[in-house]
């Protein structure tokens, strides 16, 4: 049973949470209007035209979010698994029977309706995660343990990437900031980070050569070099023989390097080989001192070898020719603003064309005009930034910084590890996509398709965000209160 009375539920509930909620469907409502504005198309309420749907799939994202208040907040702990295998039976028959969409199969047709299964997934792995982690005796770095949570995660994520459906799956790695909270290890986020970069590299400096060394893979090589050496001088524990490996490692890559300036030759073996030493270096010395910190030092090292050299296969093999472009417009390895950048180009136009004061609502030409394809979607905040300006665009981010903060500071108040989890989540996942979506927007980030929270066209969309966001509201308003 719920641990608070249905009718208290109302005073209860974060009043100032479902205010910003409020705020911002009802501004991205009028951003759709304006990003699909002509002289023709009549009222906002028209409901042949974008802003009339979406008005409609707003009214029904308030009921879902009005019945979600009005249910027990056990049930979601209760049958958290049971939502969560629903939906993974949605991402399965999604992959063969949706039909193909600009390249991917994630849209399940039903009569006159469109259903995005991975929007839903969101918050059913969240709950699925909370539910699998809400023991008392639960310890997240435990083998068994970690490897069921990264199962939860991955599984969903796999489905939807079957899908084709890139920008989609990525939102899932926001679950590893929920799971830094709950004790997941700096190291693995650190891992992550040196993912990343790794990949950067290695694309950007791919076709560049040093001599006949090729400057990525060098590079790399290097690098993993050097993150091992701070590691070792840092630890405290057998520092003379730690330094005595760096010293030694340091002093072949150093000769090699001058040796290259007198005889032409590949410089990437002689850095594999160094770094393979230096790795049965302290493997011996994990063997001999058993110092838990030299083992995740060759884990690393192992991972970024196996990475490093998997990169360009991925790239080439399972990446899509139009999505290895648009990495590479992001990249700036490719100049390609009548294809791939033609999109990021027109945005920046958009945003910069704004001023501090924006044009004025309904008088952004750029958007008027539509030189920015899928403005009402992923690109609608070109249109805030435009019409709006400067000043309409922080308003935004501060309305999506003051609802971030405000969901981590009620998930720390949770007294249950379940609620702080999915509270946690929650707040992971709108960070992810808000980073993700104005990065994209602005050119920093590749153009993987990811919506704006609220203000984003599209009837799944605003349906699992809100169903994400009002679990946690009923969930915080069900707990005990002292």
């Amino acid at each position: 049973m719920s641990s608070y009375p249905k009718s208290n539920i109302w005073s209860s509930l974060d009043w100032l949470t479902v205010s910003i909620y409020i705020l911002m469907i009802v501004a991205g409502w009028f951003m759709i209007y304006a990003a699909g504005y002509n002289f023709d198309n009549g009222s906002i309420f028209n409901l042949s035209g974008r802003a009339g749907m979406q008005m409609i799939w707003i009214g029904v994202s308030i009921m879902f979010g009005f019945v979600i208040l009005l249910i027990e907040d056990s049930f979601y702990d209760i049958f958290a698994y049971w939502i969560y295998i629903f939906v993974i039976f949605l991402l399965i028959v999604t992959i063969f029977a949706a039909p193909d969409i600009k390249g991917s199969r994630s849209w399940l047709v039903i009569g006159p309706l469109r259903l995005q299964a991975a929007e839903f997934a969101k918050f059913a792995t969240a709950l699925a995660v909370a539910r699998f982690m809400n023991d008392y005796k639960f310890e997240l770095m435990r083998g068994k343990n970690f490897a069921g949570v990264l199962c939860l995660i991955f599984l969903p994520m796999i489905l939807i990437l079957l899908q084709k459906e890139t920008g989609s799956a990525l939102i899932f790695m926001a679950f590893f900031i929920m799971l830094y909270r709950e004790g997941m290890p700096g190291s693995i986020l650190f891992i992550c980070f040196c993912a990343i970069l790794y990949c950067m590299i290695a694309l950007k400096l791919n076709e560049i050569f040093w001599g006949v060394t090729p400057l990525g893979e060098y590079a790399i090589l290097v690098l993993i070099l050097l993150f091992i050496y701070i590691i070792l001088y840092n630890y405290p524990k057998g520092r003379p023989i730690n330094k005595y490996i760096i010293f030694s490692s340091f002093g072949l890559i150093v000769a090699c390097v001058a040796v290259s300036f007198f005889v032409e030759f590949n410089l990437c073996p002689s850095a594999l080989t160094i770094l393979v030493l230096t790795v049965l270096a302290i493997l011996v010395n994990y063997i001999r001192f058993r110092i838990p910190r030299y083992l995740h030092i060759i884990f690393f090292a192992a991972f970024s070898i196996v990475y490093l050299y998997s990169v360009d296969y991925f790239f080439n093999d399972i990446l899509e020719p139009y999505q290895q472009t648009r990495v590479k417009v992001a990249l700036h390895m490719i100049d390609d603003p009548g294809g791939a950048g033609y999109n990021v180009n027109q945005s920046k136009i958009a945003i910069g064309s704004g001023g501090f004061f924006g044009k004025g609502y309904l008088n952004g030409t750029q958007t008027k005009l539509k030189y920015v394809p899928e403005q009402d979607t992923d690109f609608i905040f070109c249109t805030v930034s435009e019409e709006e300006g400067f000043l309409g665009a922080s308003i935004i981010l501060l309305l999506f910084t003051t609802l971030i903060v405000r969901l981590i500071f009620l998930a720390e108040k949770q007294h249950t590890r379940f609620n702080r989890i999915y509270g946690y989540s929650v707040a992971a996942i709108l960070t992810f996509h808000l980073v993700v979506n104005i990065g994209m927007v602005i050119g920093i980030m590749p153009v993987i398709g990811i919506p704006l929270p609220f203000f984003s066209y599209g009837g799944s969309s605003i349906c699992a965000f809100t169903i994400l966001l009002f679990i946690f509201l009923r969930l915080d308003a069900g707990k005990k209160r002292y």
